[in-house]
């Protein structure tokens, strides 16, 4: 008995795009402080839709972290008034309701210098955000100001202990 084996099925390939996430817009955004703690960190991620830039503050546990962000022309330092120039093609200015200090004792809490890139950042393979700087700490927010590729649409997430902002990569739908 002769047996012809069967023909093998063809190779089935998809190709998925990640939906993304849609009315975020660029308007500026502002929330309440409930409770008072220090900024320890601040790391960055990439993610299929949007780059995150994330704001660690223990102590905070679920209470909210005051914030406002924005787009802006130029960012400018508080009580100094000082420009501090961020690489992009448009520029978000991040005040969190949290000092880069510890308010009791004095000494820093995050590491940050005025007008430098933010310590162990590499924004290196990122889509959307190009530059990162410290602006500084005063009278209790801290202020970074967030160089992105262009006026993209943003939105602000309060986790335990963390703020955090994610920038979109496109205003589209799919990535």
């Amino acid at each position: 008995m002769l047996t012809v084996p069967a023909e093998a099925a063809p190779a089935v390939t998809t190709q998925t795009t990640a939906v993304c996430p849609t009315g975020w817009g660029s308007a500026q955004k502002t929330g309440v402080s409930a409770a008072t703690a220090s900024l320890v960190d601040i790391r960055t991620g990439r993610h299929d839709c949007f780059d995150r830039m994330v704001f660690h503050v223990p102590g905070i546990g679920s209470g909210k972290i005051g914030y406002h962000v924005r787009y802006v022309d130029r960012v400018y330092q508080d009580g100094s008034g000082q420009y501090v120039p961020v690489a992009g093609g448009a520029r978000l200015e991040v005040r969190i309701a949290a000092p880069s200090y510890n308010p009791e004792t004095g000494g820093q809490t995050y590491r940050g210098k005025v007008a430098q890139p933010l310590p162990g950042v590499n924004l290196t393979g990122y889509r959307t955000f190009k530059d990162t700087r410290f602006v500084g700490s005063f009278e209790g927010d801290t202020q970074i100001g967030l160089g992105v590729r262009a006026r993209l649409p943003f939105r602000v997430l309060h986790l335990s202990d963390r703020l955090v902002v994610d920038v979109a990569h496109t205003w589209g739908a799919a990535r």
